[in-house]
């Protein structure tokens, strides 16, 4: 992965996107959308204790013993994601200089190599260098995360909102449901929510604007 003409600054945040090469189906099984979610997770921390096709091999008192070793020091903090059949969607915040680029540089390579063993398919699954933009401020963070997390119902993945609720490869049920165990760390968005409830109005009060919006842009592009 070639370096970055601008670096990636720490302590910011970053709206993280990649696609898959020639739009092929990246996602195909719901087993490839779980181990991409444990990848997220394994490949945040700064010292992660072994590969994961490693570890997960190991015996769970083996886990337990090498996860307790790893520290709690981060690559990136893990704001909110979605996953798409063909691309996904990051909100993180870089927590050590080159984390992000190390991070997903980690992540990509190691399901890369679990797709291609799966699916008896060889080479580079997604666009090489992948896109990120910095939020400047709060609003942008807000509106960025809604946009995430509608990426679903604006791409017709979901009919409905109700099943936008629970669609299982985003953070959005981390955000909406009580007590909802998940990956992210959410204290710098629910910060400017009250409840849950309020911020899934916020989402969903603009999920008709953003598929239209999305509807136009195709119509244009086409």
């Amino acid at each position: 992965m070639p370096g970055r003409i601008v670096p990636l600054v720490t302590k910011e945040v970053y709206h993280v996107f990649n696609l898959g090469i020639g739009h092929r189906p990246t996602f195909t099984s719901t087993w490839e959308y779980k181990r991409f979610i444990q990848l997220l997770t394994f490949y945040s921390f700064l010292s992660p204790p072994s590969s994961f096709s490693r570890f997960e091999n190991l015996s769970n008192d083996r886990k337990e013993i090498l996860v307790n070793s790893r520290g709690d020091r981060t690559l990136v903090d893990i704001l909110a994601y979605c996953l798409m059949p063909n691309h996904f969607h990051l909100l993180v915040r870089q927590a050590e200089d080159e984390g992000i680029s190390t991070f997903i540089s980690k992540l990509l390579n190691s399901y890369t190599r679990y797709f291609n063993v799966k699916n008896d398919s060889i080479g580079a699954l997604f666009i090489n260098q992948f896109k990120a933009v910095r939020m400047e401020t709060e609003e942008q963070l807000l509106h960025v995360s809604r946009y995430i997390h509608l990426n679903p119902f604006t791409g017709y993945i979901v009919r409905d909102l109700e099943s936008l609720s629970t669609y299982p490869w985003s953070s959005i049920q981390e955000y909406l449901a009580e007590n909802h165990k998940g990956i992210c760390r959410k204290d710098l968005i629910n910060s400017n929510f009250k409840t849950p409830a309020s911020h899934k109005n916020f989402i969903f009060d603009h999920a008709d604007y953003q598929r239209n919006l999305g509807l136009i842009k195709h119509l244009i592009l086409e």
